[in-house]
């Protein structure tokens, strides 16, 4: 698996920057509102990107890539049901195929030609899954210290002490009120900032408007609800699967240094399973290196995006 060459941060910007469109577009997905973003140049480059927001985060999480990478690219941003300013309605089956199916139908709808789709931990997971599926629709996929089984990872445990171990906790997580009071504590902003302190190793960007970004959505009605189901989404088609129908291009992005998902040896399952001719990027950063670390993530993007065919081009 090749790696990517090092990209060289502190390029000279664009004298001036694309105007971003207004936000909330106006589309919606299965009849929920959908917050999304576009920023483009007059004459974009190459193929339209879509960025992908993890767990908890949103659109803002993207807030120091949108600017540079838009200056040459298309770019698009959205908010997964259930997260950011995008509708949380109660009864969805949150998950993989959730999101996958929103993803797709954004990019068949909203931005009708071959994207790259780049995704940050479970957006990553999510942009795989709608990577796989869109076929020659998708230009490319992104992997930023991505979430996700492999197939391994999902046998049953054996034995008594490993299934009461699993059932056990599963039971004491599924208490209502135990919930409750673990959603009141994580969406306070001493907690959220404690936790991104946690796995951002250059702690420059862990700033008041990342924490806000993170706590002001946990305030809707909603976000309850989609907090709870946590508990409950399937682990979903296996990354091994979902990389064997992959036929676009594949980046990986690590932030070798996430305590949340042992990076290092990650990456090992990760070079095991992805396609042959995937180009890697190491950065010494945690698990979101977008933007703990934006200028080398952005670089390597841009570079990367100038390598892919010419049919995903305009």
């Amino acid at each position: 698996m090749p790696p990517a060459s090092s990209p060289q941060a502190g390029s000279a910007p664009a004298p001036n920057p694309p105007a971003p469109e207004a936000p909330g577009s106006g589309w919606t997905f299965s009849g929920h509102p959908v917050h999304s973003l576009r920023q483009a140049p007059e004459r974009p480059e190459g193929p339209a990107i879509l960025l992908v927001h993890g767990f908890g985060a949103s659109t803002d999480h993207w807030r120091h890539n949108i600017p540079e990478l838009s200056r040459s690219h298309e770019v698009h941003a959205l908010d997964l049901l259930g997260f950011g300013r995008s509708a949380k309605p109660q009864g969805l089956a949150y998950g993989g195929a959730l999101w996958r199916d929103q993803l797709m139908a954004y990019v068949e709808e909203r931005i009708g030609r071959p994207t790259v789709l780049v995704g940050n931990s479970l957006g990553g997971y999510a942009a795989l899954a709608a990577g796989a599926a869109l076929g020659e629709r998708a230009a490319g996929v992104v992997l930023v210290n991505a979430a996700g089984p492999f197939r391994e990872e999902q046998a049953t445990p054996q034995g008594w002490g490993a299934i009461s171990r699993r059932t056990i906790g599963a039971a004491l997580l599924k208490s209502p009120v135990l919930q409750r009071l673990l959603f009141e504590n994580l969406r306070r902003p001493a907690t959220i900032r404690r936790t991104l302190n946690q796995v951002y190793i250059d702690r420059t960007n862990v700033d008041d408007a990342l924490v806000e970004s993170i706590r002001r959505p946990s305030l809707d009605p909603g976000a309850f609800g989609v907090f709870r189901t946590v508990f409950d989404i399937p682990s979903g088609q296996p990354l091994d699967e979902l990389f064997a129908g992959l036929t676009a291009p594949l980046l990986l992005l690590w932030g070798i240094r996430d305590p949340w998902i042992n990076a290092a040896g990650r990456r090992a399952q990760f070079q095991r399973h992805a396609p042959a001719a995937t180009r890697e990027l190491v950065l010494e950063a945690g698990h979101c290196p977008h933007d703990e670390v934006p200028a080398p993530v952005n670089a390597a993007l841009l570079e990367w995006l100038a390598t892919l065919p010419a049919t995903a081009r305009p």
